[in-house]
C-alpha cells in the first residue's frame, strides 16, 4: 500500500475521531482506492499515532461500508457498490429532508449568508474543475442547517452514511455541477423564506439526483 508522504501527521493529543476523519477523507477523496489493502501499521506510521486508534477507526469505517475487513487476514477499501450507495443516499436524503422541514424560516441572516458563500465557492470550484473543493463547499453548505438544528441523532446518522454518498458524488461533480448550483440557490431561498414544504421537496430532489448505477471496480 503506497503511503502519501506529503501529509503531516496527526498531533498525538488529538482524539480518535481525528484519526477516523483522516482515514475516512482519504478514502472519499481517492487517496486510497477501491480494492487497496490498508495495513494498520503503515497507517499508524503515516498519521504518527499508535495502531490502536487506527484499528478503532477501521472498525468504524467498516460499519459505514467504506472498508471490508476479513478477520485475521486483511482490510481493504470497498468498491463503490450501487446498492450500498442507494441505501446510504436514501438515509442521508431522509435526514436532510427532516432538517429542511425543521429549519425553514429558522435560519438567521448570518446562517443564510454562510450558505450563499458556500454555494459561491462551490460554483467557483465547479467552474475550475476542482472536484475536491466542490465537495468541500457542498458539504459545508448542507452542514450549516444541520449544525444549527443541533439534532445529535441526525448528525450521527449523517456522519456514518454521508461518506458513502460523498465518495460516489465525486463522479457527479467531476462531470460538472451547474444544475446543483441552481438547486442550492433555490434551496437557500426556500429555507430563508420559511417554505418548509417546498424546501423539503427540493432537498429530496437534490439528494436523489445522485446516480448510483455505476460501480468502481477494485484497482
Amino acid at each position: 500500500m503506497p503511503i502519501p508522504r506529503s501529509v503531516p501527521g496527526v498531533d498525538r493529543s488529538l482524539l480518535r475521531d481525528d484519526v477516523f476523519r483522516r482515514l475516512r477523507d482519504a478514502i472519499v477523496d481517492g487517496t486510497f482506492l477501491p480494492g487497496e489493502q490498508l495495513k494498520d501499521a503503515d497507517l499508524a506510521e503515516w498519521l504518527g499515532v499508535s495502531r490502536t486508534p487506527v484499528r478503532e477507526a477501521l472498525l468504524r469505517l467498516g460499519a459505514s461500508g467504506l472498508v471490508v475487513a476479513v478477520p485475521g487476514r486483511s482490510t481493504t477499501v470497498s468498491a463503490i457498490d450501487p446498492k450500498a450507495v442507494r441505501d446510504a443516499r436514501d438515509v442521508v436524503a431522509a435526514m436532510h429532508v427532516l432538517v429542511a422541514r425543521e429549519m425553514a424560516g429558522n435560519l438567521s441572516d448570518a446562517d443564510v449568508a454562510r450558505m450563499r458563500e458556500a454555494n459561491d465557492r462551490f460554483a467557483r470550484a465547479v467552474s475550475a474543475g476542482d472536484t475536491a473543493a466542490a465537495l468541500d463547499a457542498d458539504d459545508e453548505l448542507h452542514a450549516i442547517p444541520v449544525s444549527v438544528l443541533g439534532n445529535r441523532a441526525i448528525e450521527s446518522v449523517l456522519d456514518q452514511f454521508g461518506p458513502v454518498v460523498r465518495r460516489a458524488e465525486r463522479e457527479r461533480f467531476a462531470a460538472g455541477g451547474q444544475d446543483t448550483i441552481e438547486r442550492h440557490e433555490r434551496l437557500i431561498q426556500l429555507l430563508a423564506g420559511g417554505d418548509a414544504e417546498r424546501a423539503s421537496e427540493l432537498t429530496f430532489e437534490i439528494w436523489h439526483s445522485l446516480p448510483a448505477e455505476r460501480t468502481t471496480p477494485p484497482g
